[in-house]
C-alpha cells in the first residue's frame, strides 16, 4: 500500500509563501495529481494562496519545433535574473504515449538557469490535455508568483491549439520565428500573428542576420494589414540571438512598453478579470470529465461497449448518448 505523502494545508501554504523551493514543487505535484483526495486538497491551499497571487508579468513563449524556445527562454531568463527578476518557468513538454512523462527535459536544456536560486524550472507533461498545456499551468503560475516569482515564462510544446491555450491564461504573448523558413508573408499563420503581441526572429547571428533582419521588415510590413486591436498595441517585431545573447533586451523593453500601456488603459485589469471568467469554464470542463471517465459505472459500460464499437455492431456516436445520459440521470 502506497504510504500517504501529503502534508497539512498550512505545511503547504507557508513553505510556498515563504519561496520553500522543495514544498513549491510538492504543492504544484498535489495540484497536477487526479486523485480525487489530493484535488480536494489542492483545492483548500489555492483558496489560501490566491489572495498572493497575481503580482507577476506572465509571458507566453511558443513556436514550430527547433525554433529554439529553450534556448531563447534560458538566455532571456538570465538576463531578467541580472535585471533583478525573479523568474519561473513551466515548460510544458510532449508526452510519451507510453508513460504519460513529459520526454523533452527542459531542465537538462536549462542547466544554467535551473541552477540559479533565483529562477524555477518546472517541466510537466502535456498528456492528453488539448493545445500542448498541462490541464494545472495556470495553477502552477498562480503558486509560483504567491512564491515571489514577479516574471512568469510558459513554454509550449508548440503544436496544435497550444496558441490559444497560453493566450487565454498569459499578460504577453511572444512568437518565435526562424528567417527563411519559406515565403514570410504567405506562410503567416492569420490566427496565430492575430493573437501575438511581439513577433521575435531567433537565431539572428552569422550567415542568418541579413536574412533576420529581411524578415524583420517583411513582417513588419504584413502586420500593418491586420485591423487595429481593441487594447489598441500594434504587434512588435523583434530580431535576437539566443546565442551571442544579442536583442534580449529590446524584447523586455517591448513587454515593459506593452504592460504600461495596457495598465494605462485598462486593458490588463479587463484581461486578467476575463481569464479569470475562462478558469472558470475550463474547470468545470475538467471536472465534468474527470467525472464522467472515472465513474465506475461508466467504466464498465464502457468496456462492455468497445467490443461491439469496433466491429460495429453498434453506433459510437448512439453509445456515447447513452452512456452521458446515464451518467447525468445518476447526478439527478
Amino acid at each position: 500500500m502506497k504510504k500517504n505523502t501529503r502534508l497539512p494545508i498550512d505545511t503547504y501554504v507557508e513553505g510556498v509563501l515563504a519561496s520553500d523551493r522543495v514544498i513549491l514543487s510538492r504543492t504544484i505535484t498535489l495540484v497536477e495529481s487526479t486523485l480525487e483526495e489530493d484535488q480536494r486538497l489542492a483545492e483548500l491551499v489555492m483558496e489560501q494562496i490566491l489572495p498572493h497571487a497575481g503580482r507577476s508579468v506572465r509571458v507566453g513563449v511558443t513556436g514550430v519545433p527547433g525554433v529554439g524556445k529553450s534556448t531563447f527562454i534560458e538566455s532571456f531568463g538570465k538576463k531578467l535574473l541580472d535585471k533583478g527578476h525573479k523568474v519561473a518557468v513551466l515548460a510544458i513538454d510532449p508526452s510519451s504515449q507510453r508513460s504519460r512523462g513529459s520526454i523533452l527535459g527542459d531542465k537538462t536544456r536549462m542547466e544554467g538557469l535551473a541552477s540559479d536560486k533565483r529562477a524555477y524550472i518546472r517541466p510537466s507533461a502535456a498528456g492528453e490535455t488539448l493545445g500542448g498545456v498541462s490541464a494545472r499551468t495556470r495553477e502552477a503560475m498562480l503558486l509560483c508568483e504567491a512564491a515571489g516569482f514577479d516574471v512568469i515564462l510558459i513554454e509550449t510544446v508548440g503544436v496544435g491549439q497550444s496558441e490559444i491555450a497560453v493566450k487565454s491564461m498569459v499578460d504577453f504573448f511572444l512568437l518565435l520565428m526562424l528567417s527563411g523558413a519559406g515565403d514570410e508573408l504567405q506562410g503567416i499563420k492569420k490566427g496565430i500573428i492575430e493573437m501575438c503581441d511581439a513577433m521575435v526572429i531567433n537565431k539572428a547571428d552569422g550567415d542568418n542576420l541579413e536574412s533576420a533582419k529581411r524578415s524583420k521588415s517583411e513582417y513588419s510590413n504584413a502586420l500593418h494589414l491586420f485591423a487595429a486591436r481593441e487594447n489598441g498595441w500594434y504587434p512588435k517585431v523583434e530580431i535576437c540571438s539566443s546565442t551571442e545573447l544579442t536583442g534580449l533586451d529590446e524584447v523586455w523593453k517591448t513587454i515593459q512598453d506593452y504592460m504600461e500601456k495596457m495598465a494605462a488603459n485598462g486593458y490588463f485589469a479587463r484581461n486578467r478579470s476575463d481569464q479569470n471568467e475562462n478558469w472558470l469554464y475550463e474547470h468545470i470542463g475538467y471536472l465534468l470529465k474527470s467525472g464522467f471517465y472515472n465513474n465506475p459505472e461508466i467504466k464498465k459500460k464502457i468496456a462492455e461497449s468497445i467490443p461491439e464499437i469496433k466491429t460495429g455492431s453498434i453506433s459510437p456516436i448512439a453509445t456515447a448518448r447513452s452512456l452521458v445520459q446515464f451518467y447525468v440521470d445518476g447526478i439527478k
